[in-house]
């Protein structure tokens, strides 16, 4: 059976494939296509490993190509849809992008899987769609309340795929990670900038007074809840994937700084974020009930690994060191 899985050159894409592959005999795939646009996030040698196996082959392409997808998807039993514009910061600079991805090219992959007949959907998805809130963690059933261009876009795309499940049969199903970290992930988000910066010697830039609060997510423990979801999920569902360790950025930077050997006189306070969501955190306990989930890595081994990752990686991130 054909498994099709999208943004497969990113971060969690890519980290994704080599878990399908590690499984594909127990789920039957014998037939594993990695589909991604090479865009500046998007790296042929995140998929250097996998594509040692002939089970594994790779399309570039967009998903907003409706000549790729109907390709790509026509036969296939399964999608794991993962391409997607992410950075918030690009998303307040540049918002057209997100909207054409992540929606438009999304409702290309829906009207693609329906025409092919494929049987399960996995739409991956953030908790930034939920908003910000104060107290508590947000349950699959929380109203959207996104509040910037980024999550948004995101909270147009998981309606469209429900919908697609509501209407046409498709059968679709949410998950919702909290912020994801580990190895390969792109030089912009907060934990590999921070680390490279410091790396280097440079200040790390903390937004306002550092007190946002962000549940953290290794991507081995976001990945086997997404393979947990494409073999046992329901479909029509949502899913929470959390991580269970809530830092505010201050306390996050400092762990950073400590694992690195600086002080806090590498800190630089910078203007906050517009719009900048105040705190998040999921309930996941949907997906533990139904499927057996639970993070398995601890923040300080996960994050201990990440530093160490990029230290013995320069050659993977140094030329992405303020690529646009």
């Amino acid at each position: 059976m054909r498994v099709v899985i999208t943004g497969a050159a990113g971060f969690i894409g890519s980290r994704v494939a080599e878990v399908v592959l590690e499984n594909a005999e127990r789920l039957d795939y014998d037939d594993i296509v990695l589909l991604d646009a090479l865009t500046y996030s998007g790296r042929r040698e995140n998929m250097v490993d996998v594509l040692r196996d002939s089970r594994v082959s790779f399309v570039e392409g967009s998903i907003t190509d409706a000549v790729v997808t109907n390709e790509v998807l026509r036969g296939a039993h399964a999608v794991v849809h993962l391409a997607a514009e992410s950075h918030v910061d690009r998303s307040i600079t540049g918002a057209r992008d997100f909207y054409e991805t992540n929606v438009i090219g999304t409702h290309q992959l829906l009207e693609s899987a329906r025409d092919g007949d494929v049987q399960r959907f996995v739409h991956v998805s953030t908790d930034e769609v939920y908003g910000s809130i104060g107290e508590g963690s947000w349950r699959e059933d929380h109203l959207l309340e996104p509040n910037s261009p980024y999550s948004s876009s995101k909270a147009g795309s998981d309606l469209a795929a429900l919908a697609y499940h509501h209407t046409y049969g498709l059968p679709v199903v949410v998950t919702r990670c909290s912020n994801n970290y580990g190895p390969r992930q792109f030089p912009e988000k907060v934990i590999p900038l921070f680390v490279t910066n410091l790396f280097d010697g440079v200040k790390v830039p903390l937004y306002g007074d550092g007190q946002n609060i962000r549940d953290w997510l290794f991507v081995d423990d976001h990945c086997r809840g997404i393979l947990a979801v494409l073999e046992r999920g329901r479909a029509g569902e949502i899913y929470n994937i959390g991580g269970g360790t809530e830092l505010t950025n201050e306390e996050l930077t400092t762990r950073l700084l400590d694992l690195c050997g600086y002080s806090d006189s590498m800190i630089e306070p910078t203007t906050d974020r517009l719009g900048h969501d105040r705190r998040y955190s999921v309930d996941w306990t949907k997906i533990k009930n139904e499927l057996g989930y639970e993070p398995l890595m601890s923040f300080e081994e996960g994050l201990a690994q990440t530093v160490k990752w990029y230290h013995d990686n320069e050659a993977w991130w140094r030329p992405l060191k303020g690529r646009s």
